[in-house]
């Protein structure tokens, strides 16, 4: 959100937020990308300014942030730490379905814990062979008098590596579920299973993880909903989701932008500065457009979710735009720091990784593509 579009309340929380990240986070974030790290009690901290739970309803136990300010937020953590910004994904979504399907019991379990910052939690969708087809899952769960016995492998899961429960998707198979999806709650201490990391070359600091389930046992209380409705309430959590991606990579993009910019005006060749060359200001040019295109489809889709109506086309346009544009700004600026740009002592160099991170999660590029054809359509391309 540009400074002439936010209130003043919205840019007081901006400033606020920013200064404590330049501050506590910044400094701390290249150490903790090298170590694969994460310091977790920072989720706690950000509680401060709404980043736990803070879009639900005060009934809910949030603040009640608009989605507009939100999206402000999230590209304020995307612009300090794209690995910071996925956790709060990790954590927020989870937060909604929790807040709006589980019992009073799994409430104060599971959600209370989460809005303190005292527990970490995952979402186990995709597999080792399912990614955008959600309906392929074959992970199990089948009922065994007062729980369920669990069996599947799940992979690219984050957070799976430090998270203590996690809310689970498994084909259902019991007296009244005949291998729908259902979702469950697999709480670490209570229903161990097996967690291997996975490195990966984007949002190190994320805890990804694969984890294995081998005849686990589920009590039937953390059954999440009702069996069979995994993919309903799942679908309730996408469009969110995708807001928060694409906001963060536009902070992201902002981040590459800004460094690009002030290398432009302090490196010197042929005695002057680069940005006194013509394709290097078309790069600077290039870059700013996209950033502000990437922000108004961010700000459009978080109106329409706000607005309460059908946000699905918007949130798909911003999130594939929003991502594609960010790992291009990030090329770019690259370029502009010449062999710099490589070097990973330089902050672009993770940026241009963790923009890459971006065109997969909540649904990849070709994903987004289909679901947006199909809007414009009336036709599904999706068999």
């Amino acid at each position: 959100m540009s400074g002439n579009d936010a209130t003043p309340e919205q840019v007081q929380l901006r400033d606020n937020i920013r200064r404590y990240l330049r501050a506590e986070v910044s400094p701390i974030v290249a150490a903790h990308d090298e170590a694969r790290t994460f310091p977790l009690e920072l989720l706690g901290e950000l509680r401060q300014f709404g980043y736990l739970g803070g879009w639900l309803s005060e009934d809910q136990g949030g603040y009640g942030i608009d989605y507009p300010t939100w999206s402000m937020m999230i590209e304020e953590a995307g612009y300090h730490w794209s690995s910071l910004r996925t956790l709060l994904n990790t954590h927020n979504i989870p937060m909604l379905l929790l807040a709006n399907h589980a019992s009073p019991g799994q409430r104060d379990r599971f959600l209370t814990p989460l809005f303190e910052g005292t527990r970490q939690v995952f979402s186990a969708i995709t597999e080792p062979d399912v990614g955008s087809n959600v309906a392929g899952i074959q992970t199990r769960a089948d009922r065994k008098g007062d729980h369920y016995v669990l069996n599947g492998r799940k992979l690219w899961i984050t957070n799976g590596a430090w998270a203590d429960f996690g809310i689970v998707v498994a084909r259902t198979f019991s007296a009244d579920c005949d291998g729908k999806l259902s979702l469950f709650l697999v709480e670490r201490d209570i229903s161990p299973f097996e967690v291997r990391h996975v490195d990966m070359m984007v949002l190190r600091s994320t805890g990804t993880a694969e984890l294995g389930f081998a005849d686990v046992a589920v009590p039937a209380e953390n059954l999440l909903g009702e069996e069979g409705s995994a993919l309903r309430l799942v679908m309730g959590g996408l469009d969110p989701g995708r807001l928060n991606v694409a906001a963060g990579a536009v902070g992201a993009a902002q981040a590459a932008l800004d460094l690009a910019i002030d290398h432009a005006k302090t490196r010197k060749q042929f005695g002057r500065p680069i940005g006194q060359f013509q394709l290097v200001q078309k790069h600077i040019v290039d870059m700013q457009i996209r950033v502000e295109a990437a922000r108004a489809l961010v700000r459009r889709a978080a109106d329409a979710l706000q607005g309460g109506g059908d946000a699905r086309m918007a949130c798909s346009i911003a999130k594939l735009y929003a991502t594609e544009v960010s790992h291009e700004v990030a090329s770019m600026a690259l370029q502009v720091h010449g062999g710099l740009g490589y070097a990973t002592g330089y902050p672009i160099e993770r940026i241009f990784r963790d923009t890459r991170g971006g065109m997969i999660p909540e649904g990849t590029t070709e994903i987004q593509t289909l679901i947006i054809g199909r809007e414009i359509l009336g036709m599904s391309a999706i068999a």
